[in-house]
């Protein structure tokens, strides 16, 4: 328990913390801050190249490897299965009709990738060093949620393609060639083939900006966030935040086994966690307005971003980083 308070404080005084909690005060106190949309998306670019970029440079570093199979076949696994326990839980825990509750339960089967920024910062300020392929991880991630909540709803996607035929080209589109799978993908691609040539080439611009340009994206995000908690009081009850704030410790757990099986550090076993904690709240929701539109943004929104998402910035993070350090050591 003192590991958590230490690390948990540590991480709530942190540039990165405090510049989220500052975006949300200043939404609910109605303050005019904003950054232009141009300009947080220039940022959304730069942090997924940066993070794509080092990963894949991790990989060239590292080599192919049975640790690195097995943690891609982890990722699949639990994002293919963490949509059905949410799924469940929300059938027992709120009045949620069935294409809501997939529509929520795709948010937290899929992952959040600012969360894995941050959680990287942290576990790197506290001396973990995670495998540099955890970014491939992260973008296998992202999707099987999304083809998970069809099944689960599949009823209704059915007729939205009965309904109109061009929906599911859409929404493949959606889910395979998002830009933030590209830019991830693509910048991973690039550091792999480029190493560490590659990464000495471009150091001073992904490495040594990287966490101002965070600090300012967070400010941003925790803006947005603060609005959406201002607007969604009427939406988000007892339950539901219940929900929010349980799921992700449902989810870490279950990547507890996953990341002992597959042999990573304390640094890469912290990562799994988070990414099997957190919630999406960008390439999801696009892809459910296409193909559950019926199903409440203001629900699933709220909850991933409202959330779980500061839930996990301000006490989640260094709770899976402790709980990693105790069972995979460092």
């Amino acid at each position: 328990m003192g590991d958590i308070l230490s690390l948990a404080a540590t991480n709530l005084i942190s540039p990165i913390i405090l510049s989220f909690v500052l975006g949300v005060v200043a939404a609910l106190a109605r303050s005019d801050l904003t950054i232009p949309e141009a300009v947080a998306k220039g940022m959304s670019i730069y942090l997924l190249f940066a993070i794509g970029f080092k990963g894949g440079a991790g990989v060239a570093a590292h080599g192919v490897d049975a640790t690195l199979v097995a943690t891609l076949v982890a990722g699949l696994a639990l994002s293919f299965a963490l949509p059905f326990i949410a799924f469940y839980l929300l059938r027992v825990l709120t009045p949620l009709g069935l294409v809501e509750r997939a529509a929520v339960a795709a948010h937290y089967g899929s992952i959040s990738i600012v969360t894995f920024v941050a959680a990287t910062q942290a576990v790197r300020s506290i001396g973990l060093e995670p495998e540099g392929f955890m970014v491939a991880v992260a973008a296998v991630m992202e999707t099987p949620a999304i083809l998970v909540a069809l099944f689960l709803a599949r009823s209704a996607a059915k007729q939205r393609y009965k309904d109109d035929p061009d929906a599911s080209e859409g929404l493949l589109q959606e889910v395979f060639l998002n830009s933030s799978v590209v830019v991830l993908m693509g910048a991973f691609v690039i550091g792999a083939v480029t190493g560490a040539e590659g990464m000495a080439a471009i150091e001073g611009f992904i490495v040594v900006p990287f966490t101002g340009v965070l600090c300012l994206f967070l400010l941003d995000m925790g803006a947005v966030a603060g609005r959406g908690m201002a607007q969604a009081r009427k939406v988000l009850d007892a339950p539901l935040v219940g929900f929010g704030l349980l799921m992700p410790f449902v989810g870490a757990t279950m990547a507890i086994p996953f990341a002992l099986v597959a042999g990573l550090s304390a640094g890469g076993t912290a990562l799994l966690l988070t990414l099997a904690a957190s919630a999406s709240y960008i390439a999801v929701p696009a892809a459910m307005r296409l193909a559950l539109p019926e199903a409440r943004p203001s629900i699933y929104l709220s909850l991933s971003l409202g959330v779980t998402f500061p839930m996990n910035l301000t006490i989640g993070i260094p709770a899976y980083a402790a709980v990693a350090q105790l069972v995979a050591g460092g």
